[in-house]
């Protein structure tokens, strides 16, 4: 794609393409965007007389049957020309169909009505336009062209574009074969400065495509459309809970928690429309987004939002069709359920606003793809909901690729151990859907005598009791080793309802920088990402922090315990710098590098030696506390 050039103030930004391609669409939204600095150029038929008479015959009989041709070309060619000479009174101005068009439609019409090829019919083309060919060449070089198709091949182009029609002809057919074959050809000859395959791309993903590529020629053209933002809109009737889960989501998710009522008003204000309710609800739904997109890129730090309430279902269809993956509707569903709670409080205002939502579609609004929330329960159980849906959109589901035992490098004696529990395991399908070490044993950092075996499964509760057998029937298998086992469900993981640590560990196999032994076929686990581990990792630096100082009160420490946690909190003070050290060891000398003289001495000995040991602890958290520390005065 041609890079766009900068053009001077005034521009003109001409869209074109096939029918039912968007074109429409996507200059009202940035139309209404721009406000009075963008002015429309108005459709062609506003630039011609003789389009009365012809509209009022029939203009697709005068198209294709009834006008000369000459006639058809001098209709065209003129209106394109008398549009393009009005004066532009703002800093942009859009045009829908740009000079390009006018031969691309021209020449479709030429190859339908006279059975011409495409070259032919080019010929054709440019001998009916020769009166015109000097305005239009300073006029077509005066417009930032920008071409949306349907898709690069004509044949899909043209099926899609017919696709959108209710009814056709076979002439209408016909046509819009010539018209997508005569575009590719202008494409190939480089009339369009940028070009954009529409596809099956949500509205607003092929706004922002159009602003990225226009932005650096205008200072005025706004530089993305909603880019990465995630939507939760939130329906239902009254007392379902949607403020709860609004509110809910901006504080524990942060959401930017916004009103569709304030959304529409402050859009209608910006286009100069009086009363945003009088609009039909597809037009309301460009609204919502205008706000939208209008409030996000106020605040620009914002990735996710939520909007309330859904009242709609035309509207509700039209912002999926706009917004495409980045929306996702609740329908909270428990108005009977909550009114049976609250008593006689207030019951007919409530059942008086739901008559009048229900007519407007609120009853309606669910889709299959849609999640209906159940709000029948306690609060514990929508937040947990909740969480799992807001998390859905930020930690994407990824499969895990599982390794051999003997890849973790472990004693050949403790092996034995994975090996046989996995053999165990592998008798009983579904029992447990993920196992794997972590810890030094994942690390190829085992010590005998020092570290602890830690291995983390994911496995439903009900399948705990014959886990447990096989557990036990293994136990001397150990060899006195110590087993550390974490177990958590599906449900935990994908709700986040998990520690610190084992989102860490989350993270790790999400990554690939953690290998499963196990996992089963149709598991797929949350992947947290860098930045929420990170910042996860505060609560473990609090309980690290609190241990060391309950270790060393203790007057006779326990050293192996002491030595780990001491680690663990340089490990977190690391990980905030961008350093991560899964090795106690390393983790220490890379963090000991801050203090004064070499620190080696103290940090080997500080596994077998209490004094060391201490003095190693007392570094770290006084490194801790002092974050905490406020700035000195100024003198």
């Amino acid at each position: 794609m041609e890079q766009p050039h900068p053009i001077p103030l005034g521009a003109t930004i001409a869209f074109s393409g096939p029918d039912n391609v968007g074109k429409t669409k996507q200059i009202g939204i940035l139309a209404r965007r721009l406000g009075p600095q963008a002015q429309h150029g108005g459709p062609l038929d506003d630039f011609d007389p003789r389009w009365a008479r012809i509209k009022n015959d029939g203009t697709g009989v005068w198209w294709f049957e009834t006008g000369p041709i000459e006639e058809v070309a001098d209709v065209l060619a003129s209106s394109y020309i008398t549009r393009a000479k009005q004066k532009v009174t703002a800093q942009v101005r859009l045009l829908d169909r740009g000079i390009p068009m006018l031969e691309a439609s021209l020449a479709a019409t030429v190859g339908v009505r006279e059975h011409l090829d495409v070259d032919h019919a080019a010929d054709r083309v440019r001998e009916l336009l020769s009166p015109f060919q000097n305005d239009l060449a300073v006029f077509e070089a005066a417009e930032e062209g920008v071409l949306l198709i349907h898709d690069p091949d004509p044949v899909i182009g043209a099926q899609r574009s017919l696709s959108h029609e209710k009814s056709v002809t076979p002439t209408y057919v016909d046509y819009q074969g010539h018209l997508h074959a005569h575009i590719n050809r202008l494409v190939d000859e480089g009339r369009f400065r940028v070009k954009i395959a529409v596809g099956d791309r949500p509205v607003v993903a092929v706004q922002d495509a159009i602003r990225r590529s226009l932005h650096r020629v205008h200072p005025v053209l706004p530089a993305r459309a909603l880019p990465g933002v995630q939507v939760i809109a939130l329906g239902g009737l009254s007392e379902s809970g949607k403020s709860t889960a609004g509110e809910y989501l901006r504080l524990r998710h942060g959401f930017g928690r916004l009103k569709i009522g304030h959304l529409l008003a402050d859009s209608a204000l910006h286009a100069g429309i009086d009363d945003p309710y009088e609009l039909a609800p597809v037009v309301q739904a460009e609204l919502i987004v205008d706000g939208l997109d209008c409030y996000c890129a106020a605040h620009h730090f914002l990735d996710r939002v939520s909007i309330e309430s859904l009242h709609d279902s035309e509207s509700t269809a039209e912002l999926r069709r706009m917004l495409g993956d980045q929306l996702r509707v609740l329908y909270m569903d428990a108005a009977q359920h909550i009114r049976h709670q609250r008593g006689t409080s207030g019951p007919t205002d409530v059942i008086e606003r739901d008559k009048v939502k229900e007519e407007r579609g609120a009853a309606r609004i669910a889709d299959p793809a849609d999640d209906t929330v159940n709000n029948d329960g306690t609060r514990l159980a929508l937040e947990r909901r909740l969480d799992r849906i807001a998390l859905s959109q930020r930690w994407p589901l990824r499969h895990p690729v599982t390794a051999p035992v003997d890849s973790l490098g472990l004693p050949v004696r403790l092996e034995a151990y994975p090996s046989s529990l996995l053999d165990r395991v592998a008798q009983e399908p579904g029992l447990i859907d993920l196992l794997v070490v972590t810890g030094s044993g994942a690390r190829g950092k085992y010590q005998h005598g020092w570290s602890d075996l830690d291995v983390f499964v994911v496995a439903e509760h009900r399948n705990l009791p014959a886990f447990r057998k096989i557990l036990a029937g293994l136990e001397e298998d150990l060899g006195g080793v110590k087993l550390g086992l974490t177990v958590l469900s599906q449900d935990e993981c994908r709700t986040g309802a998990v520690t610190s640590r084992l989102l860490h560990v989350l993270a790790l196999i999400g990554s690939g920088s953690l290998t499963p032994l196990w996992c089963s076929p149709d598991l797929d686990l949350p992947a947290p990402d860098v930045t929420h581990d990170v910042d996860a990792s505060v609560e473990a630096g609090v309980q690290a922090a609190m241990e060391i100082r309950r270790q060393i009160l203790r007057g006779a420490p326990d050293l192996r315990s002491l030595f780990k946690v001491t680690a663990l909190l340089a490990k977190i003070m690391l990980r905030f710098e961008g350093a991560e050290c899964p090795s106690d060891d390393d983790a220490l000398a890379l963090f000991l590098q801050r203090e004064p003289g070499d620190q080696g001495e103290v940090r080997r000995g500080a596994r077998t030696q209490p004094a060391k040991a201490e003095a190693l602890a007392h570094m770290i958290l006084r490194h801790w506390l002092s974050t905490f520390s406020s700035p000195p005065a100024d003198a």
